[in-house]
């Protein structure tokens, strides 16, 4: 497969595969293929798999493409103005991304669940107590909302991250949440009752403008 990504801050990636060759989709985001590109709804590893999938924030159901006969092409758009980012996964080199942020990929990668550790990351940490995990060998492309912005963390180094700031992080990072120290800050200062703390080491992609942000309510 080759690809390219156009069309920020409303892009699309548009891949060329091989005959034979598939991708996978979790939402219906196809915008646009070859005529010869035949789609297969299926649970892709079973009912298990299925929810699991779900709970993560992804439909029961995958939709894989497939190149019959001879090569096709195929286009995945973003659903919010932001950013496609492309990874290489491959064993020891997984990802874990925020929930909705899976787009597509190559079919030998493996779309599975990530619970935090703690569960106060979850409740109050901005991405979910659920997180999805990209494993298998192959390319993947996630959705980020707005600007991406990759930072390498080194063994022992952290950065806070005020909650729904964090897109992507490699599954060698780690999360926590704490709360803003001070009452006068909490009640005053705009941010708040907690912020998010990555620790290395691994590289993050941060997103500047989340979709909770643009919510009616309040901002927490």
């Amino acid at each position: 497969m080759t690809y390219k990504i156009i069309g920020e801050p409303l892009p699309v990636v548009i891949c060329d595969v091989a005959a034979g060759e598939s991708l996978i989709t979790e939402r219906g985001s196809m915008s646009w293929m070859s005529p010869n590109m035949k789609m297969e709804t299926t649970s892709n590893g079973g009912i298990g798999k299925a929810f699991g999938r779900m709970f993560a924030g992804e439909a029961i159901f995958q939709n894989r493409y497939t190149a019959v006969g001879k090569p096709g092409q195929i286009a995945f758009a973003s659903s919010f103005p932001g950013s496609i980012r492309a990874f290489e996964i491959r064993p020891g080199k997984e990802l874990i991304v925020q929930k909705r942020g899976f787009l597509a990929s190559e079919e030998s990668v493996e779309l599975s669940v990530h619970f935090q550790r703690k569960i106060a990351s979850g409740l109050f940490g901005g991405e979910g107590f659920i997180m999805q995990r990209l494993s298998g060998n192959g390319i993947a492309f996630v959705e980020i909302d707005g600007y991406a912005h990759e930072q390498e963390l080194a063994e022992g180094e952290s950065l806070i991250v005020d909650t729904g700031y964090l897109a992507a992080m490699d599954a060698t990072c780690r999360m926590e949440v704490v709360t803003v120290p001070g009452v006068k800050n909490v009640l005053f200062g705009g941010e708040g009752l907690f912020n998010t703390v990555i620790h290395g080491p691994g590289k993050i992609i941060l997103q500047t403008m989340p979709v909770s942000r643009l919510m009616p309510g309040p901002r927490r």
